[in-house]
């Protein structure tokens, strides 16, 4: 007997719901319990990313900075970065070089004197905005977006001569609207995505507990990605945690089998 030769076993959103509700003993039966399980899914993608745990989703930007102008936008998806240098003499095998520059504290940067000076950069302040659009009455201008950003200093005295380059932590792709879609998750954490719990948990309504996860079971997954998360600088903003949950959860109407 010969080995399939493949290696491309995924789960879409469908797939990934109805084996959590099969290891409940239970079966999904409507569109609402779908619906929630993908909200859950995606309140559960955020958390990773808040915490850092995404380490596959790295990527690399470059922004070619110009003379006086001292503040860029990232990408809208930016959670944060990892690393960053400003290269000069780009694409010339005899002249490219890449320089450090130091990422600052808001508090640090509102201690230099002139941010207007011009030179070649050795601090870069990361602006993580959240990407929201305001509204006229807030004090962005109306319908502006705060998107992620950066803000160099010196600011820059030339032209086409110095690129930010950088490698960032980009947000995990939505679970998506229908149930086809193919999860933005790695197939090593699949089964953490659908931990089995230890036994059969109720809720007040006598409702099941379908989809279960617990940070902690993650150790050896984080251990493996977060080798290099000293640079990152998370928060922590678990928001079932103010409702005295301690894991992501889906819930569903149906009686458990005991």
């Amino acid at each position: 007997m010969t080995t399939s030769g493949t290696t491309t076993f995924n789960l879409d959103l469908n797939d990934a719901v109805e084996e959590a509700f099969e290891r409940c003993g239970a079966e999904l039966r409507t569109g609402y319990d779908l619906r929630t399980a993908r909200r859950s899914l995606n309140l559960l993608l955020a958390d990773w990313a808040s915490r850092g745990i995404n380490m596959w989703t790295f990527n690399q930007g470059m922004i070619p900075l110009v003379q006086g102008t001292n503040t860029y936008t990232l990408p809208s998806d930016t959670v944060d970065l990892l690393e960053h240098v400003i290269r000069t003499g780009a694409g010339n095998v005899s002249t490219q070089v890449d320089l450090t520059i130091t990422r600052i504290s808001v508090s640090t940067y509102s201690s230099i004197p002139n941010k207007l000076q011009q030179a070649r950069p050795i601090q870069v302040l990361v602006n993580r905005n959240s990407n929201a659009t305001y509204p006229a009455a807030s004090s962005y201008s109306p319908g502006a977006t705060a998107a992620p950003s950066i803000t160099v200093w010196p600011t820059p005295d030339q032209t086409g001569v110095y690129q930010f380059v950088y490698w960032y932590l980009r947000r995990i792709q939505d679970a998506g609207a229908g149930g086809e879609a193919t999860q933005d998750i790695p197939f090593r954490f699949k089964t953490h995505v659908l931990e089995e719990p230890s036994g059969i948990q109720r809720l007040d309504r006598g409702s099941c507990l379908l989809i279960i996860h617990d940070l902690a079971r993650l150790d050896g997954q984080v251990i493996e990605y977060r080798s290099r998360l000293g640079s990152l600088n998370p928060f922590h903003p678990d928001i079932l945690d103010r409702k005295g949950l301690h894991c992501l959860r889906i819930c569903c109407e149906q009686p458990c089998d005991h």
